[in-house]
């Protein structure tokens, strides 16, 4: 007969491979998968830390917060594997997968929350669900003592053991809150910021993700009616331009698409990317041929597997850039996705990119949709001018006023009053070397240089005479960061040149910004 420590690791290889199955689909990057990694460490010596008080621990909050983020599968993959890991130091047993059940539980259950409430809850409601959720991992687990040791398995029975552990479960409901005052919204909003910089479709997804799991990270925007030129304008470095396109041109694969990084898979969030980049320097996507594919054949290919808004809205945006009408489809879900106040997501950057959407699929500015967006945004705008993604009150930065900014525009904001107060924000935090960091003191880097340059053009500032510290400008310093292959570096300490990099560098050193009518 098996014993119950070998059931109990049967049990945890089918939970973790039905989990990371689930997982897989999503496509999570390296980044995603090191994050969910990185919180179920910290879930498990929370745990451990605690060790002395018995069932006060933060393993619970970070579940469940990790889930209000991320989405149901990392929420679910940090509640198991904290559980397993943490009892390498209490101890395995046939409690083990209970535990780890309960967690993933959790954590789906704070993917849902997150949903239902489109990640915007405050400290007081977060507080009150990881209370909750102490004592549902309770309940669980006193129904795994009534099934495993108790022998008797009358409702009776179970009320007696339920009984005898309240006093433990009302601790540990009383510490998650606890916990959850102390940080969890801070933990929420750190999570929010990844969720944003990258591919989250995380429910990392996603997206996000959120979304779905991916929350969607930003993205440079470039499209128009006419293609720009990719000569020299107002000193622009057009060699880099130039040499830009070459290498794009040189990573797509087989399929049409592009992925992270020259000679890895296609991925469609990589591939919008290329193609809005080789729009905003004149080169028509739909003409950029590998085997007989397009990224624009490749990107339609793969609507089917698009989740959450962020998705939508990227894809949206590239095909306008390429001039191709968006599936009817598609535009319904974004239209369907907007919020009763006119956002959506409640986020200020998923909301910016929500009109730069419908702008690209043609949706006038003077539309409803578009009306009710940009005065959504324009209520977000944090004093200093700047914005942060997820709303007012939070930390401005560069990417985030950028993509607001453009937002305002082209949803038919004049270029004076907040559309104005940003653009002197965005200048304001130059920094000496010309380029612009993702947030104020921070270093700079060629994502948000470009997006800043963006967002010049877009306020009516000229990039190539924005000098705040009297030496190089935006666009020399993005140059300076191109490589002899006509790639482009994330900064000037960084020896990576990811596909996206290059693609965002060129909207930048093209002076493309959002997708205008007319």
């Amino acid at each position: 007969m098996i014993g119950w420590q070998a059931a109990s690791f049967v049990l945890l290889g089918l939970a973790l491979a039905g989990g990371f199955a689930w997982y897989e689909r999503s496509d999570p990057s390296a980044k995603v998968l090191a994050l969910v990694a990185t919180l179920a460490a910290l879930a498990a010596l929370g745990r451990v830390a605690f060790a002395a008080l018995p069932d006060v621990k933060p393993t619970t909050d970070i579940v469940l917060l990790s889930g209000f983020v991320l989405g149901g599968a990392p929420g679910f993959a940090v509640g198991s594997v904290a559980a397993v890991a943490s009892n390498f130091f209490f101890g395995q047993g046939a409690w083990t997968p209970w535990q780890m059940f309960a967690w993933g539980v959790i954590g789906l259950l704070g993917a849902g929350l997150g949903r239902l409430s489109g990640r915007r809850l405050g400290r007081i409601p977060l507080t009150v669900a990881c209370g909750l959720a102490g004592l549902l991992y309770g309940v669980i687990l006193n129904f795994s003592t009534w099934v495993t040791f108790s022998g008797d398995l009358t409702f009776d029975h179970f009320l007696v053991i339920s009984g005898s552990a309240l006093p433990f479960d009302v601790t540990h409901a009383i510490g998650n809150v606890v916990f959850c005052v102390a940080f969890g919204p801070a933990l929420v909003r750190a999570l929010l910021r990844f969720r944003a910089r990258i591919d989250v479709r995380w429910a990392p997804i996603a997206a996000a993700s959120a979304l779905g799991l991916l929350l969607i990270a930003p993205l440079a925007l470039a499209a128009g009616p006419e293609p720009p030129s990719a000569a020299a304008a107002g000193g622009e470095p057009s060699p880099a331009i130039r040499h830009g396109v070459i290498y794009l041109t040189r990573t797509q694969n087989a399929d049409g698409g592009f992925g992270g990084a020259a000679g890895q898979p296609s991925n469609e969030l990589y591939t919008s990317w290329a193609v809005l980049g080789l729009a905003a320097a004149g080169r028509d996507p739909r003409g950029v041929v590998r085997d007989g594919h397009s990224p624009v054949s490749y990107m339609l290919a793969e609507t089917a597997t698009l989740q959450g808004t962020g998705d939508l809205e990227r894809t949206i945006l590239a095909l306008g850039a390429a001039r191709v009408t968006p599936p009817a489809s598609m535009l319904a879900s974004l239209r369907g996705a907007q919020q009763k106040d006119g956002s959506f997501g409640r986020l200020v950057n998923q909301t910016a990119f929500g009109i730069l959407a419908l702008r690209a699929a043609g949706v006038p500015a003077s539309s409803a949709a578009i009306r009710r967006a940009r005065t959504w945004l324009a209520g977000q705008q944090n004093p200093d001018g700047g914005f942060n993604f997820a709303g007012r009150g939070g930390g401005s930065g560069i990417d985030d006023t950028a993509g607001a900014l453009q937002g305002l525009v082209a949803g038919g904001a004049p270029r004076k009053g907040a559309v104005a107060r940003a653009g002197s924000y965005i200048a304001d935090h130059q920094n000496p070397d010309g380029g612009f960091p993702l947030s104020p003191a921070g270093p700079s880097n060629a994502q948000s240089t470009a997006w800043a340059i963006q967002a010049l053009v877009a306020a009516g500032r000229t990039p190539s005479k924005t000098r705040r510290h009297g030496s190089d400008t935006p666009l020399v310093y993005l140059a300076g960061l191109s490589v002899s292959d006509g790639s482009v570096r994330y900064s000037a300490t960084s020896t990576q040149t990811p596909v996206w990099v290059t693609a965002q560098a060129l909207t930048g050193l093209a002076q493309r910004a959002f997708p205008l009518a007319g």
